[in-house]
């Protein structure tokens, strides 16, 4: 792997996770507003409708977004969760406020860790999500040694991942063409890879042995540099 001066990072399932977790968050907030769906039924219903919003987006070639559009998504979404509740959009603005809140979120002890140590060694590093306007907040409070205007949400940038245009976008603002290192092997390694950009998988779990380059711990990131 090539060096670089600049890293940018996935966000959720990369540097940051749900705490609790979206699911017991949605069947906790679900039951305020009467529903009676178990955790285990809203962990399914969460999955299976968040995997339609992203079938959804790659129908367009050009996977665009804006924040409206992310609006909507989690709209879609809570109300296929959520469909035994009375008010589904009041439900979806208690949601949609929640996970704005920087203590929904946790920083990966390997996340922060990394990032110290990259930003002492004067790497350039950014961050790149599939999320919202939401985002920056949640990044500058767990990690504020990132730069505000090195946080791109695709809400902002236009363009979802894995669309090229995304990683384009996002790397643009850097001096040197930026390591692309995230959780998901389709939007995050490939999506980058596509781009013309370096990619590194961050595989916690060992899902992917299939998969080269890749590692378990973001630590083991400063070992290849």
């Amino acid at each position: 792997m090539t060096t670089s001066r600049a890293v940018l990072f996935d966000a959720v399932g990369t540097l940051i996770y749900a705490e609790p977790s979206v699911d017991e968050v949605y069947e906790q907030i679900g039951r305020r507003f009467g529903s009676r769906h178990s955790l285990g039924e809203i962990g399914r219903r969460f999955r299976s409708s968040f995997a339609a919003e992203e079938e959804a987006d790659r129908n367009d070639p050009e996977c665009r977004t804006s924040e409206e559009r992310e609006v909507r998504r989690w709209q879609a979404i809570v109300a296929a969760v959520l469909d035994d509740v009375e008010d589904r959009e009041a439900a979806f603005q208690e949601l949609w406020r929640h996970f704005a809140r920087p203590v929904a979120w946790e920083p990966y002890e390997d996340a922060i860790a990394t990032i110290a140590e990259l930003s002492r060694r004067g790497v350039q590093i950014g961050v790149a999500s599939n999320f919202d306007a939401r985002l920056g907040p949640i990044i500058a409070a767990h990690f504020p040694k990132i730069r505000s205007d090195r946080v791109w949400a695709s809400s902002q940038l236009g363009y979802r991942k894995p669309a090229v245009n995304f990683f384009l976008a996002a790397a643009s603002s850097f001096d040197d063409r930026p390591l692309f290192v995230g959780d998901d092997v389709v939007n995050d390694f490939h999506g980058a890879r596509s781009a013309g950009l370096q990619a590194l998988l961050i595989d916690r779990d060992s899902r992917h042995p299939e998969i080269a380059p890749r590692i378990s711990d973001l630590r083991q990131l400063l070992d290849l540099r």
